[in-house]
């Protein structure tokens, strides 16, 4: 079945957005400028995703988001108390089975131990880890970990979740895998989601608008609509509408350089 068989409704995007960049600048110490003028919002039940040429800026705009780096000029507005943030590698301890990675942040936030497990089952029975509670991080496979990694930050239940190309790495197959499931936990969450690729079919696949940003310093070029419903079937990939929108992102990121 491909995608313009289904009729499946959305998550809807609220009034009032979750996280918002307005004019926002970065000029590093050393005198590098990395941002400047970047404005746009992600409201809940949105799915923002940011391509542009290497070194624009793209993972900069996370981590001011984060709260990892601040901004130079301009505002960024965002509650920081409870962000998702899944990095390029998965970043587990390696002495903690997958159980006990997937409570690290609970625990920080001292969470009672009989909700984090609670929490945490459900958080690996969503990303499909059932069965590897108590694997260690040397027997899981490239896309197990990145599923760990996401558990662990849907065990707070982040209203913001921000994802730094967490797919790069991964094979083909595994990395079509995730993104759709993936995509069936926006659907099912409901968060306000910033994601960083450098794929374009990805990015369309994805998410419900693409950003472009230009060469540095980085700045919103084209901000494009991707009309697709949810969920999407991966043979939406071969659906002409799909190429069409893929080569207007390439167009605009051609220019963009």
């Amino acid at each position: 079945m491909t995608h313009l068989d289904q009729s499946v409704t959305a998550p809807t995007p609220s009034t009032e957005p979750r996280l918002s960049f307005s004019d926002v600048e970065m000029v590093f110490p050393d005198g590098t400028h990395t941002l400047t003028d970047v404005s746009f919002d992600v409201h809940p039940g949105e799915f923002v995703t940011v391509v542009g040429p290497s070194g624009c800026g793209k993972s900069t705009l996370l981590r001011i988001a984060s709260g990892l780096e601040t901004e130079t000029g301009g505002t960024v507005v965002v509650d920081r108390s409870n962000i998702g943030f899944v990095f390029q590698d998965a970043t587990l301890l390696d002495w903690r089975v997958v159980k006990d990675n997937v409570e690290l942040f609970a625990e920080l936030h001292d969470m009672p131990q009989e909700e984090r497990s609670q929490r945490s089952q459900h958080a690996i029975d969503l990303v499909g880890l059932s069965g590897f509670e108590q694997h260690y991080p040397r027997a899981l496979s490239g896309g197990m970990k990145m599923r760990a990694s996401i558990a662990r930050s849907l065990m707070m239940s982040p209203p913001v979740f921000l994802f730094d190309e967490p797919f790069g790495a991964l094979d083909e197959i595994t990395r079509e895998n995730l993104q759709a499931e993936l995509m069936d936990l926006f659907v099912s969450e409901n968060f306000a989601g910033l994601f960083i690729t450098h794929s374009i079919y990805e990015a369309v696949y994805l998410s419900t608008r693409v950003l472009v940003m230009s060469n540095r310093p980085g700045r919103i070029v084209a901000d494009i609509a991707v009309p697709f419903d949810y969920p999407r079937s991966q043979d939406l990939r071969f659906d002409p509408a799909f190429a069409e929108l893929a080569g207007q992102v390439s167009h605009e990121l051609r220019g963009a350089h």
